[in-house]
Parts: structure tokens; sequence; C-alpha cells
């Protein structure tokens, strides 16, 4: 009998955390992992965008990361990708055990699409005090352009 058929065995896949090569992907119709913990990782991380008169401001808040964990990129079609990810530190004390765990461990990522008139050479990050703020200057609005006179000539 072909288990994979019953979405219920994908789930309990999921759940247990099988190995994604273990599965034949024609029978799964549910995303993958990688997905659920990027949309996760987006959905839970809260930021501002703020417009200023010269530059774009992106405020992400990231606590317990260090700065040098963070990325900052841009990928193609002006996409500003910001990511980085919280470890749960491994404490090997006996008898210590964690009553409640409600501090959020695991990958934080935000993804922005980027403004036409921003100037992508004029990017910089700052981190403090678990807050991080990417700004990207912006391009000098374009001069409107001048209308052309012809000359009419009488014959």
């Amino acid at each position: 009998m072909d288990f994979a058929r019953f979405p219920i065995i994908s789930i309990l896949e999921d759940m247990l955390e099988v190995p994604e090569e273990q599965h034949n992907e024609k029978t799964r119709n549910n995303p993958s992992r990688a997905y659920v913990r990027d949309q996760k990782a987006m959905a839970a991380t809260p930021a501002d965008v703020i417009e200023q008169p010269d530059a774009y401001a992106f405020v992400v808040d990231m606590p317990g990361i260090k700065g040098d964990e963070i990325k900052v990129q841009v990928e193609s079609d002006n996409v500003l990708v910001v990511s980085g990810e919280r470890k749960r530190e491994n404490k090997e004390n006996e008898g210590v055990k964690y009553v409640r765990m409600e501090r959020r461990m695991g990958k934080f990522m935000r993804k922005f699409q980027l403004p036409e008139n921003a100037d992508l050479e004029k990017i910089s990050a700052a981190y403090n005090d678990g807050v991080l703020k990417v700004t990207v200057g912006k391009l000098p609005p374009p001069e409107p352009k001048k209308p052309k006179t012809i000359q009419v000539q009488v014959a």
C-alpha cells in the first residue's frame, strides 16, 4: 500500500522532520519545509519603512542576534533582503530545564521591494541594541525635458 497518498502521512513526516530527500516529491502537495520556515521568519520579523527627503530607512527588530551574524543583501530586481539567525544557547547543565520558552529562536528575514529611485550605490547598515537600520539613498529626480522648438521656414 502506498501511504504517500494520504495527506496525514506527509503532515506527520513534517512534524517528525523526516528529511525531504526521502519523499517522493510528486506525491507531496504541501509546501516544502524551507518555504514554510522562510514564511514564518518573514511574518515574525517586525519592520518599519520610512521615507525621508534624501533616503529610505528600513528599521528591523532583530533582538539577540550579533551584528556579524546579520546579512544585508540586494537581490536582482531591487529586492533588499535582511536576514539573520538567533540560535538557542546550548548550556549543558544537569537538572536545568526550561519551564517556559517564549523568546523566538531561529531565522529572521524580511524582503523589501526597493523603489525605482533607490540608489543602490548608497546603502548603509547600522545595528544597535537589537535594531538594524538600513539606509538606502535616493537618486536625484530627473530633470524635466525642455520642449524642442523647431523653426518654421516659409517658402
